[in-house]
């Protein structure tokens, strides 16, 4: 929250992966700076055998039944991590889920037990720790168990929440592309989603260039779906990613995206 105030925002949503304990903690401390606070969710999903995320707005906090349904995805987020030491100690890595945990606390993911593999000298930067051993496609990764998106979509819905696509563009890069290299299998994704209940999709995001934006922005209208926009800041986690302003500095997001997020 300082360095929200010390940025000079206007506003700052907190959405993270699996949990509203951020937002729950953060809350008095924005009213008292004077700053605007937006409830918000992060939500690994399953799409087409796919990795996506949902991201979930809440013009106020969400129902109890919300918060219980996240309580689940915790307990399934503890379970990958454990299943992830395991495979990443019979690759010959000297690696706890104790030291991992003190970096996550209550909520560990990757970029924590990426963290511990930099210190401990088995890569030398946190994005070869994901290449090498927790993408996706890497020789450590463990799949967690994901919610289907229309699940995530309906959960949102359901707990008073606005569901947005996040960062499209990751998306984009995995799946494949028709001869004349326009993306037509994302657009029909995305209309599906939309059908499943979709609201929005994140326009504004530290991956995106201007003509990205320029191409999410058209298809938010084609689609009639909203705008949402985030710097998805990580901390040291990502570290060259400004709270706010993006990939060193690239976002600027207008104040409008917020009222009509608010008037959804």
């Amino acid at each position: 929250m300082d360095a929200a105030v010390s940025a000079d925002l206007e506003a700052l949503g907190i959405t993270d992966h699996d949990t509203l304990a951020g937002y729950d903690l953060a809350e008095p401390l924005a009213q008292a700076a004077g700053l605007e606070l937006v409830c918000g969710v992060e939500i690994s999903t399953r799409f087409h055998g796919r990795s996506v995320h949902l991201l979930g707005y809440f013009a106020k906090p969400p129902t109890a039944e919300f918060r219980e349904w996240l309580l689940a995805l915790q307990s399934s987020r503890r379970d990958r991590n454990r299943r992830l030491i395991e495979r990443l100690r019979s690759l010959g890595l000297d690696i706890s889920l104790e030291e991992v945990e003190a970096k996550g606390r209550s909520m560990t993911g990757r970029p924590h037990f990426a963290r511990v593999l930099v210190e401990k000298g088995y890569v030398t930067t946190l994005e070869q720790a994901f290449e090498d051993y927790l993408d996706e496609s890497a020789k450590g990764y463990v799949q967690r168990r994901e919610v289907p998106m229309r699940e995530g979509i309906e959960r949102v819905l359901a707990g008073g929440g606005v569901p947005s696509l996040a960062h499209p563009i990751r998306i984009g890069r995995r799946i494949e592309r028709h001869p004349n290299n326009v993306s037509d299998e994302l657009e029909r994704w995305i209309l599906e989603m939309r059908d499943m209940g979709l609201r929005a999709i994140e326009v504004f995001h530290s991956d995106h260039r201007p003509e990205d934006v320029e191409r999410y922005l058209d298809m938010a209208r084609r689609f009639d779906l909203g705008i949402t926009g985030g710097s998805d800041f990580h901390g040291a986690n990502k570290p060259r990613v400004e709270l706010g302003r993006g990939f060193e500095g690239n976002l600027a997001i207008p104040r409008s995206v917020l009222d009509d997020l608010r008037a959804m």
